[in-house]
């Protein structure tokens, strides 16, 4: 009986000390958890807004949102430092800890950390942006999104590519910004039409509907080599259709060099095996004439 007085009397303390705090303090915390809440959704929205006004400046959207976070982050900030303050807490015991916090993270995420890192200097300094085609660690597609840890490709046939920042920075990067260069090349006899064959290999490349128009496809006598010529051609198509392309030009102007009865030629530097002509002579195949046949 003694005991459950005892408890009794307890709880009837503990009440009381809940009731006291809770009229002394209570409106206090209230206001400062509404206080916490409003300026939270405030910060949200300003962040949101810098974001989209950076958007309407023509300001690329990866830097525009990283814009728009940072300000949504520093709001955050001064909104936490406020209410502990309005609760009476000092903050500089906090900062200390997150100081410490933030060396014992730093070295144990040291990876992702300068992922990180890496990431702020794409977003800062823009050697690409999201729609860009690249070329980097011998990947190529088109940039569909640039985090702070990661930058994701979109290859020609849809597959996504996620490369680290960290194995971007200090790698060569090549931008061909919305398209992708053709650049090929190849040998005819030195005796064949290029007055002719020249303008029709214009003709296929500016006729096909996903070559770019500006900068216009180029045609021309590109080298010349042993007993030939060197025929090159460069042409801008969108990333996402590079082969589909290049397969098809390619088929285009081997029928074109079937009509015009023009045999591919094989330029003298080109690896081939040596043949015996006489005893102790070697000559290469590719620059021996054609035998004539015994009558």
């Amino acid at each position: 009986m003694e005991n459950l007085e005892s408890n009794l009397d307890t709880v009837a303390k503990l009440l009381d000390l809940a009731m006291e705090f809770a009229v002394k303090y209570g409106f206090q915390i209230l206001g400062a958890l509404v206080f916490f809440a409003f300026g939270f959704l405030v910060a949200n929205w300003i962040g949101n807004r810098v974001a989209k006004l950076a958007i309407s400046k023509n300001i690329d959207p990866t830097l525009s949102q990283f814009i728009g976070s940072t300000s949504k982050l520093i709001l955050i900030v001064m909104l936490v430092i406020i209410t502990l303050g309005n609760f009476g807490i000092s903050i500089a015991p906090l900062i200390a800890l997150a100081g410490a916090v933030s060396l014992g993270a730093t070295l144990a995420l040291q990876g992702p950390m300068s992922n990180f890192g890496a990431g702020i200097a794409i977003i800062l300094t823009r050697p690409f942006v999201v729609g860009n085609v690249i070329t980097v660690l011998g990947v190529h597609g088109i940039v569909d999104k640039v985090t702070l840890g990661m930058t994701f490709l979109t290859g020609e046939d849809g597959e996504q590519i996620a490369i680290p920042n960290k194995e971007i920075v200090g790698q060569v990067i090549v931008n061909s910004h919305d398209t992708r260069i053709l650049e090929l090349d190849f040998a005819v006899p030195e005796d064949a039409d290029i007055d002719k064959l020249i303008p029709a290999i214009q003709g296929i490349l500016d006729d096909h509907s996903e070559i770019t128009k500006e900068p216009a496809p180029q045609v021309g006598l590109h080298d010349f080599t042993y007993g030939g010529l060197v025929i090159g051609f460069r042409a801008w198509i969108p990333g996402r259709t590079y082969f589909s392309v290049r397969y098809e030009v390619n088929k285009k102007i081997r029928d074109l060099l079937k009509a015009q009865e023009i045999h591919l030629f094989a330029p003298e530097g080109v690896a081939m095996p040596l043949q015996r002509r006489t005893a102790g002579t070697m000559t290469r195949p590719d620059i021996v004439p054609p035998t004539k046949q015994n009558p």
